[in-house]
């Protein structure tokens, strides 16, 4: 049984009654102001007040766009700034209503302006709200979030959040103690929402310190940012949870299920996230490191990034290839800088036996040394390698070490190379010969 204190919320019985009697006051009270000036003369003033921001957004921002267009800003400013532009209406709106409400206070000093100060109340609670909204990068929840803020400071602004709240709680169920309505839904709802939000932007935070942290391995980085996001979210949803009001004890049974359902339906994910852990503590695979894969695909690129179910490699083509976390734990990898980022490239040749072998040796070290992307330790090295049928076989070994930007291209370079050197020095490469016999004799 859970300690947890019990609490008790009465909730006033509604009737269809109630309901018509609170509705006969509502229009008996509009007819009686039917003819009040005091009400009538501020609501018309804040009709005008919203036509005038519409016609001044209509009219600035279009010019707003395009200046921010002509100044060279990063993405994530350019968005956010171009968003801002659309609260010209409600800056507007509210110039308005503030100098008509000094106008209104200088003509008649005794009359009640309760309903321009709430127009400028909400006003100004729209245009911050939008304004602190826009760390979401999610342009859906931006909205959202930006809606649910504002309905809330309405109603606060309003003073009917009570009675909203007892309007919320009369629409739910009861299971045992513990009592589920749309209020908790909505606690639940916000509560996880803005917690949520919080936490990505506390990871993104630590994300970028720990990057600038030089004494780290990437793996380390990686591994640091997946155990703080973990932890935020688990937090957050934690507090998200007891921030409603729902015990936690009652979801005991709803956490069963959820564990069942992952030990059966959610197996290869969770495998995935494990396995990605794993990579991460044993660093067997790294941001940067080049990847050959032994699966059948062959797949040869960079890793560029460790997510918690796939890690991308990227190819010579620009292709990512996103392979599941569980195939680099599984299978056979070859990873060509998992100690040492260096790697040997061979580049086998045969000249004619009139040449000098020695010569061939000395030329093909010297044109390997001159390739900008040759290391200089170990020194290149040649050998003679056969005795051919047309020809003598070398292979010339050399080392490079930023094969994520391709092998290739290298063996292209230094095969020119002994073109051009062969060329200068006589040497020549023979074709294969082939002996005709004519069965006819």
């Amino acid at each position: 049984m859970s300690d947890a204190p019990e609490i008790n919320v009465e909730v006033p019985e509604i009737s269809m009654e109630s309901v018509a009697e609170a509705v006969s006051n509502f229009w008996d009270d509009v007819k009686e102001n039917l003819n009040n000036e005091a009400i009538w003369t501020p609501l018309a003033i804040v009709v005008c007040a919203l036509i005038f921001g519409v016609f001044c957004r209509k009219l600035f921002r279009p010019r707003l766009v395009a200046l921010l267009d002509k100044r060279s800003f990063s993405y994530r400013m350019h968005m956010t700034l171009k968003n801002m532009t659309k609260l010209v209406m409600q800056c507007s709106a509210l110039l308005f209503i503030v100098i008509a409400q000094a106008v209104w206070l200088a003509l008649y000093p005794e009359s009640n302006i309760t309903i321009l100060t709430s127009a400028s109340k909400l006003l100004i609670a729209w245009i911050l709200i939008r304004v602190i909204a826009q760390v979401i990068e999610n342009s859906f929840v931006r909205q959202i979030v930006a809606m649910a803020g504002w309905i809330i400071a309405a109603l606060s602004i309003l003073g009917v959040m009570d009675q909203t709240k007892v309007a919320l709680d009369t629409v739910g169920m009861n299971f045992g103690d513990w009592r589920l309505s749309l209020l908790t839904i909505i606690k639940f709802s916000l509560a996880i929402g803005i917690l949520l939000t919080l936490t990505k932007i506390m990871t993104g935070t630590a994300e970028r310190r720990l990057q600038k942290a030089t004494d780290l391995s990437p793996s380390v980085r990686v591994l640091l940012v997946k155990i703080i996001k973990i932890v935020l979210v688990t937090l957050a949803i934690l507090i998200g949870v007891t921030s409603a009001g729902i015990d936690i004890s009652a979801l005991a049974i709803f956490g069963g299920a959820l564990g069942l359902g992952i030990g059966f339906g959610l197996q290869k994910v969770i495998s995935n996230l494990f396995s990605g852990m794993l990579l991460l503590v044993d660093k067997s695979i790294k941001p940067g490191d080049i990847i050959e894969m032994q699966d059948g695909t062959g797949v040869f690129g960079w890793v560029s990034q460790l997510s918690a179910r796939y890690v991308s490699i990227v190819t010579r083509e620009n292709k990512e290839y996103l392979i599941p976390n569980e195939d680099f734990i599984t299978k056979p990898v070859i990873n060509w800088s998992y100690t040492d980022k260096k790697i040997r490239v061979e580049t086998k040749f045969g000249v004619d036996y009139k040449s000098d072998p020695h010569l061939v040796k000395k030329l093909s070290i010297e044109v390997a040394g001159k390739v900008k992307r040759v290391c200089e330790t170990p020194k290149a090295v040649c050998h003679l390698v056969e005795f051919g049928d047309s020809s003598l076989n070398f292979v010339l070994r050399y080392w490079i070490e930023d094969a994520e930007n391709g092998v290739t291209n290298t063996k292209g370079d230094v095969m020119l190379g002994l073109w051009d050197a062969f060329k200068e020095n006589g040497i020549e490469i023979p074709f294969p010969h082939r002996v005709l016999v004519d069965k006819r004799d």
